[in-house]
């Protein structure tokens, strides 16, 4: 009696049945999980613009915060790919965002900081959530 054939990795091939769904040998990567996720890099490619674009006017901010332009925008691009490291880079600049927002709101009672700094912190507590930090590589 002939043996039924053998797949490379030793189980026996089975015939296709009609109808029957086959599975994918290798799972799906969804590069977006969750949804808040591109709006926090949406509002980082933001805030970079509005970086580069008060810069280049030469009025509004100095020629150093570009630093800042080129960390939002890698946080940015990272964290669409779910990378672990803009995951942290995204955290801290979201924090030290609120924190400075806060701080001014406190200081100089400017109500637009008040609003950009509460939009931080929910970005914030967004980033630390464990289904977002679970889905990361």
């Amino acid at each position: 009696m002939p043996e039924a054939p053998h797949d490379p990795a030793g189980q026996p091939e089975t015939p296709a049945q009609p109808g029957a769904k086959i599975a994918p040998s290798s799972p799906r990567v969804n590069l977006l999980p969750v949804p808040g996720v591109a709006a926090i890099c949406l509002y980082l490619f933001v805030l970079a613009a509005v970086i580069i674009i008060g810069v280049v006017d030469g009025h509004h901010y100095p020629r150093l915060y570009l630093c800042f332009s080129a960390a939002f925008l890698s946080a940015s691009f990272g964290l669409l790919l779910l990378l672990r490291w803009a995951w942290a880079l995204a955290l801290s600049a979201v924090f030290l965002l609120a924190s400075y927002n806060l701080w001014i709101f406190a200081s100089l009672h400017q109500f637009p900081a008040l609003v950009q700094g509460l939009l931080n912190l929910v970005f914030f507590l967004y980033l630390i959530r464990p289904e977002v930090h679970s889905r990361l590589h």
